[in-house]
């Protein structure tokens, strides 16, 4: 936006009258600033509605090179802390050959808490478990014993709520509106723009200190330099779409999610204590197992 002001300014010809060419392209330039003010403007108030709507319906499906490809569906909430309940079947990959090794069908099921999550592995991670399909990950624990990856699943799991995708786009420096667009018959307006992490300290963001920083750590966890990100708010000013693409350190991910029944009721409850490990003590037993 401040480039676009300068360049009306130095198309002012002597004496404030207009030469040839500023009347051709202070008019362009001008209507560039209008146009991502108008569409920080926007987002700021989808940012904030879909914030404070604190739950939905979620659906997508996530492609991360060799490591998975994968579909999700399910509700979450965010009100106080990620909550709720996701299915999450591995299509592809590295991650979705070894829980099928393991005796699973490649499917997932994960109920979320404030400081924890749960997942069910199935029959054949039961079997070979004590008859316990659930493993318990206490965020604390995955950023303390499960290294540098740990931490940035710890993470993303905990930040993983519709309002980022807009967070992400108010800290880009070319954020634009595309145009209206109908998605799964509902109408809405499309904005796109991209994130680079090594300008995020310096550039002209339209973020909080804390949430630009909170951005920046989770794209530098996953070994992202640039990020492309479009989203899709309705009527409502709420997040319908969003689609993310960007290479990582585990190769090129693109992620599409779909968002739908805001302030729908989240309903999940902790699996039986003794139908669940813990990540601690199963890491404990198969180090053990390994000396």
């Amino acid at each position: 936006m401040a480039a676009a002001l300068a360049t009306v300014t130095a198309c002012g010809g002597p004496g404030g009258d207009p030469s040839p060419s500023s009347s051709q392209g202070a008019p362009k330039a001008r209507d560039g600033a209008v146009a991502r003010t108008d569409a920080i403007s926007a987002l700021r108030v989808a940012q904030k509605e879909t914030g404070g709507a604190e739950s939905a319906r979620i659906e997508g499906t996530m492609e991360l090179g060799a490591a998975m490809s994968m579909k999700q569906s399910g509700v979450l909430g965010w009100g106080d802390g990620v909550t709720g309940e996701m299915e999450i079947v591995y299509t592809g990959g590295s991650m979705g050959e070894a829980l099928k090794q393991s005796g699973g069908d490649g499917t997932v099921l994960a109920r979320y808490f404030k400081e924890e999550y749960y997942a069910n592995m199935g029959d054949g991670f039961a079997a070979n478990a004590g008859g316990k399909h659930w493993i318990r990950y206490a965020y604390a624990d995955l950023a303390e014993m499960g290294g540098a990856s740990g931490e940035v699943m710890a993470d993303q799991i905990q930040n993983g709520t519709p309002q980022q995708g807009v967070n992400a786009l108010l800290a880009a420096g070319d954020v634009v509106e595309v145009g209206k667009e109908d998605v799964r018959g509902v109408a809405t307006t499309h904005y796109s723009g991209t994130v680079d992490v090594t300008e995020l300290a310096t550039t002209n963001s339209d973020l909080g200190e804390d949430e630009l920083a909170a951005l920046r750590k989770q794209l530098s966890q996953s070994g992202v330099e640039t990020e492309t990100v479009d989203i899709w708010v309705d009527e409502n000013n709420l997040l319908v779409k969003k689609v993310e693409r960007a290479d990582t350190a585990n190769g090129e991910m693109n992620s599409t999610v779909y968002y739908s029944d805001y302030g729908t009721e989240v309903a999940a409850q902790r699996p039986a204590a003794d139908d669940t490990i813990d990540f601690r003590t199963l890491l404990k037993q198969q180090q053990g197992a390994a000396s």
